[in-house]
Order: structure tokens, then C-alpha cells, then sequence
């Protein structure tokens, strides 16, 4: 049976990495679901690799067809950035297909999702970075944009301490916890896990 793998956790916790790790093994074969943001687009990112990205028009025009699984808004010192996971038939169909996928989210976006495909489909990966560590990671992305954005690394950092309490993750039903402070060690704990699921 399918199996959807969200990659969860705070800003710096290495997302980004494990996700580009994981789908590039093929002996996991797994697909990716992208994303969708009203966000700016970073350097060195591209459409429909780490999101899929559109105006708040593009969103009224998903909500309106009821095509939307979760959403949620940040209100950021830029303005609101909405963050976003579309329905996808193609999935629904190939349920029993033995299609493998992973998918970046949040707590929010993972419990949705959960919901909608099944908590036996949907299975978390939480990526946990001690936090001096992940401030530290966060800076140097934010110093690689042409247009650093400071106050809003800041703000995430603090309302990621909020979004991921142990509260907020025993309700979702997180328990596991991936500790990223050796890279290829947390690589390859997860893919020991995923194997197990899908061998």
C-alpha cells in the first residue's frame, strides 16, 4: 500500500537536505509531492521543485474548486505568505499501487493530510535540531538571499518554538524524532525506517 512520508520540522532542521537525499536514492523510489506558496521565491529555488508558486489568486481559484487539503497563513513583516497542500487524485488512485511519496510540511499540514489519505498512508518524519544549531543554519541560508530578511528569520525561529511544542506534536500523534546533529547518521536512520515500511 502507498505510502505519503512528510518531512516535518523547524526552520533549519535540514529539510531541504534530507528531502533532496531521499528522493535521489532509488532504492526508495519515492515521488514528491510539491507544495504550493504565495511567497517569494528564493535564490536558487525553482517552481515546482521545493514549492509551487503562486498569488493569492491562484489560491482563490483552488479554494473555490475545493481542491485545498489545509492551508495556513503566516503573517510575516512582509505581509501574509500562505503555505498550502492541493488534493491529488493521481495519489487516490494509486493507493494500492505500492507509489511511494514525500512531502515537506508542517504539524498542521501533516495532521490534514493524515485525515484526508489515512493515517495508515501518512507517516511523519521529525527532524529535530537543537536550537542554537538550527539559529545558527537559519543565518547563513537568510545571509545567501539577495535581500536577506532578518526580522522574519527571527520571527519563525520564535513562532517555530510554538508550532512544534511537545504538546502540539503528541496530539498530532508524532512520537519519533530523528535528532539531525550528524547528517548521514539522521539519513540513514530514516531510510532504515522507510525501507521497513515499504520493503
Amino acid at each position: 500500500m502507498t505510502k505519503i512520508y512528510v518531512l516535518i520540522g523547524k526552520s533549519g532542521s535540514g529539510k531541504d537536505s534530507f528531502f533532496e537525499e531521499l528522493i535521489a536514492d532509488k532504492d526508495l523510489n519515492l515521488k514528491s509531492i510539491v507544495g504550493y506558496t504565495t511567497r517569494p521565491k528564493r535564490v536558487h529555488e525553482s517552481e515546482g521543485v521545493e514549492y509551487h508558486f503562486t498569488d493569492e489568486a491562484g489560491l482563490n481559484k483552488l479554494r473555490n474548486e475545493d481542491m485545498i487539503i489545509e492551508e495556513r497563513c503566516y503573517h510575516t513583516v512582509h505581509g501574509d505568505w500562505y503555505y498550502f497542500t492541493a488534493k491529488d487524485e493521481k495519489i487516490l488512485e494509486n493507493i494500492e499501487q505500492n507509489i511511494n511519496y514525500i512531502y515537506i510540511g508542517t504539524v498542521e499540514s501533516f495532521v490534514k493530510m493524515k485525515e484526508y489519505y489515512g493515517s495508515d498512508i501518512v507517516i511523519p518524519l521529525y527532524i529535530e535540531v537543537e536550537d542554537g544549531e538550527r539559529l545558527a543554519r537559519a543565518l547563513k541560508r537568510e545571509r545567501k538571499q539577495d535581500a536577506p530578511k532578518y526580522a522574519e528569520m527571527c520571527r519563525r525561529f520564535l513562532a517555530d518554538c510554538e508550532d512544534f511544542s511537545e504538546e502540539n506534536l503528541e496530539k498530532a500523534g508524532i512520537s519519533k524524532k530523528y535528532e539531525n546533529m550528524d547528517f548521514d547518521k539522521c539519513l540513514a536512520e530514516i531510510k532504515e525506517d522507510i525501507m521497513k515500511n515499504i520493503g
